[in-house]
């Protein structure tokens, strides 16, 4: 068996992600502040530090195409750092709430990126070139407590949600102009933006973490109650199969896999 290696980056380290090549890392130390971290001669060496919110980053999600970084924050911003010159460089969005932003994902072919927020409202936004900056449509009224976790269909239309209400929803967010019709994928070809797909119960649990599955056509999501939900037909009469697990909470969803004789998930 190969030997482990251990870095401590910080005491307490509330989001990060990795680089396309996973030679560096970005993350927050429970600060208003983003370091990335390099690799190199088996030492992780400190090499940039983002400095432009105001409270604690509590989202960070790094595109594996454009190289671009998004990072979301309790001060209610959010901003995408792009690489010039060899420095991080901030665009401005705009994400009009008024609570926390909790959570960040860009989309699959990365012309767009989702914020969940404490404000009820899942932000969907897309650049605006002329303007120079990033702009958003807003979910509204949809969601009864705050979103803590967001997730892109492949098809880079439908998005899954999870909130502390304990429902997980999939939403359409087809912008015209932004989206082609070719992209949509096929259970939203007549749905506007904002329109709920599915809504799915926890069980009277908060709810924490989804993924969709490679191809599309499995959804999963976990919770307070420690329970797995696997949807394979997310369409108007969905059920969903569960595996129980002794321990409290499950937090989040990393990968789901789909085998003739059941499931693979990464929790």
């Amino acid at each position: 068996m190969s030997a482990v290696s251990a870095h401590k980056f910080a005491q307490c380290i509330t989001c990060h992600s990795w680089s396309p090549d996973l030679s560096m890392l970005a993350l927050c130390p429970n600060t208003e502040e983003v370091h990335i971290y390099r690799l190199s001669d088996g030492k992780w060496d400190r090499i940039h530090v983002l400095l432009k919110h105001d409270q604690v980053v509590c989202g960070i999600d790094w595109s594996s195409k454009t190289n671009k970084i998004v990072t979301v924050s309790h001060d209610r911003n959010a901003y995408v750092w792009s690489q010039e010159t060899g420095e991080w460089v901030p665009t401005l969005v705009i994400l009009r709430l008024n609570r926390a932003a909790l959570c960040v994902q860009w989309s699959p072919i990365e012309n767009k990126f989702a914020v969940g927020s404490g404000a009820k409202t899942v932000c969907i936004c897309y650049y605006e070139q002329d303007n120079n900056w990033w702009v958003s449509k807003l979910i509204r009224k949809k969601h009864n407590s705050s979103v803590t976790s967001v997730a892109w269909h492949p098809k880079n239309i439908l998005l899954a949600t999870t909130s502390t209400d304990g429902k997980c929803r999939v939403f359409s967010t087809f912008i015209k102009g932004v989206d082609t019709r070719s992209s949509e994928a096929s259970s939203s070809s007549e749905t506007k933006f904002g329109e709920q797909i599915i809504q799915l119960d926890l069980s009277y649990s908060w709810a924490f973490g989804v993924k969709w599955s490679p191809t599309g056509n499995t959804l999963a999501y976990v919770g307070h109650n420690s329970m797995i939900y696997f949807v394979d037909d997310v369409g108007p009469s969905p059920l969903a199969q569960t595996v129980a697990f002794r321990d409290l909470p499950l937090r989040d969803v990393d990968t789901v896999c789909v085998r003739e004789n059941g499931y693979w998930c990464g929790i």
